[in-house]
């Protein structure tokens, strides 16, 4: 794991250094520090090859929660399906299921779970949902990550899944996968109560 800060003495920058890494096929997850938070040096941490960016000033339980999740990920025996509950996502398959049952998910509505399942408990932005889901040049404002949060909810629910999304509102608010709210259901057996 390489924690990268984008500002170094000298004469290199972060951005440089992660692209070079990149281009000598050097896979080691990178995680970028900087207090560059506009949307377009976080493209560019992106695009130099960088696997996550945190925006100083950052919690220390983000910057441990963020490496866990990215070692995670790196793993080369990982498995390509994500589990809570009785919610199952196969990235492999491109496939979502509710205790076997498969539930039709677009290709972006499963992007958007996928993304939400690997961070479980931690707010995730409308626009970092942007950003991981669609192009980098869409255009944000609109209302459309809620607009697929619904259908994602809609369909989970009609698996007989209850909504595993926390919604939190207000500047920088967005979502929050809570697989707690999936656990209490999946140990009960089906049709007991």
């Amino acid at each position: 794991m390489i924690v990268l800060d984008v500002m170094l003495p000298g004469e290199g920058d972060g951005f440089t250094i992660c692209t070079e890494l990149r281009n000598r096929r050097i896979r080691t997850p990178v995680l970028m520090l900087t207090a560059l938070d506009a949307v377009s040096d976080r493209v560019e941490g992106l695009n130099a090859g960088a696997d996550d960016y945190l925006v100083k000033p950052f919690a220390f339980s983000e910057l441990l929660a963020r490496l866990r999740a990215l070692t995670r990920r790196h793993l080369d025996d990982r498995s390509s399906t994500l589990r809570a509950g009785g919610l199952e996502v196969d990235m492999a398959a491109r496939r979502a299921s509710v205790r076997g049952t498969p539930v039709a998910l677009t290709m972006k509505e499963l992007g958007i779970l996928e993304y939400l399942m690997h961070h479980p408990d931690q707010l995730i932005t409308t626009e970092q949902i942007e950003e991981h889901v669609w192009n980098y040049d869409y255009v944000s404002g609109s209302n459309l990550v809620e607009v697929y949060i619904g259908r994602i909810r809609r369909k989970l629910g009609a698996a007989g899944l209850p909504n595993p999304f926390a919604t939190v509102r207000g500047g920088g608010g967005g979502y929050r996968f809570e697989p707690q709210r999936l656990s209490a259901v999946s140990s009960a057996a089906p049709g007991s109560a």
